[in-house]
């Protein structure tokens, strides 16, 4: 028996006698990160980069000048995963604004979860210039749908390998780790206490969405199924929709066809007026 059945079978049989322990255990490894070092070929742009402290400690980093696009890395992600994309956007000239998430990179906290991203992508935009675009990967991408739902304003959005529907993500870790159908109920409710929401409203089929975006998701990705994207392209109607059949959920960051289908995106919107410096 490998690592892993071993702990799936110790949650299905402890679960059945304590759940409420299991799922406790569960639901703080859940929302507790990892730290993951930047790779190699991350570090060339990240001495580029202008750290940038915002409200509450919410740590950032910063490259280019001119409109203003937000990024929002995934769990357990980091901003220089977008290294590709930041500097196409750069050198189109936009200045990007990436966000180390709450409880990672140089961001206070232990733990996390996609409504505490939402909150910081907030606090964020309420000391960025108007927003040209907040772009998201993974739950960077839920977050910034779910943001769009509680006052964030930008002209457009994209969503890369984003789920649209959180509940989904939640009842497949739980039944991932092997519990039974009782501590599952307690891990979901428990999840739902910490952020502070119930995991029924973090569904894109129950936004209003009324900006442009873009909705790129490659058909491999073993982490979030493709069917997420269909399933958000359909409820979101002024959206376009990129299926890329490799790339797996991290590689298609790298992906020339989303680089270019973002700049087209920028490059159709009204253009913005001049607005305030970036804050230091």
């Amino acid at each position: 028996m490998n690592g892993m059945n071993w702990v799936r079978g110790f949650n299905a049989t402890v679960g059945w006698v304590a759940p409420q322990a299991v799922a406790s255990r569960l639901r703080a490894e859940f929302m507790t990160p990892r730290v993951a070092a930047p790779r190699d070929w991350e570090l060339p742009l990240l001495a580029q980069a202008e750290r940038v402290t915002l409200r509450f400690g919410l740590s950032a980093l910063r490259w280019g000048s001119g409109p203003v696009v937000l990024l929002m890395h995934g769990w357990e992600g980091r901003p220089t995963q977008f290294a590709v994309l930041i500097k196409a956007l750069v050198g189109a000239g936009y200045a990007v604004v990436a966000l180390d998430g709450p409880a990672h990179g140089r961001s206070p906290g232990r733990e996390a979860n996609v409504v505490q991203f939402a909150h910081a992508l907030l606090e964020a935009a309420s000391e960025l210039p108007p927003l040209k675009a907040v772009i998201g990967h993974s739950m960077g991408g839920a977050s910034a749908l779910l943001a769009t739902q509680l006052g964030l304003r930008a002209e457009a959005l994209v969503s890369i390998a984003a789920p649209s529907r959180i509940l989904t993500v939640l009842r497949g870790f739980a039944r991932h780790m092997g519990l039974p159908a009782q501590a599952r109920a307690h891990f979901v409710r428990l999840i739902e206490e910490k952020a502070g929401m119930p995991a029924g409203r973090l569904d894109v089929a129950r936004y209003r969405l009324d900006l442009p975006g873009l909705i790129v998701h490659a058909a491999d990705d073993p982490q979030v199924p493709y069917s997420e994207a269909e399933a958000m392209h359909e409820a979101w109607f002024d959206s376009r929709l990129l299926r890329l059949e490799a790339g797996g959920h991290h590689r298609v960051l790298a992906d020339p066809r989303l680089h270019q289908a973002v700049l087209e995106l920028l490059a159709e919107l009204p253009a913005q007026a001049p607005s305030r410096a970036l804050a230091s």
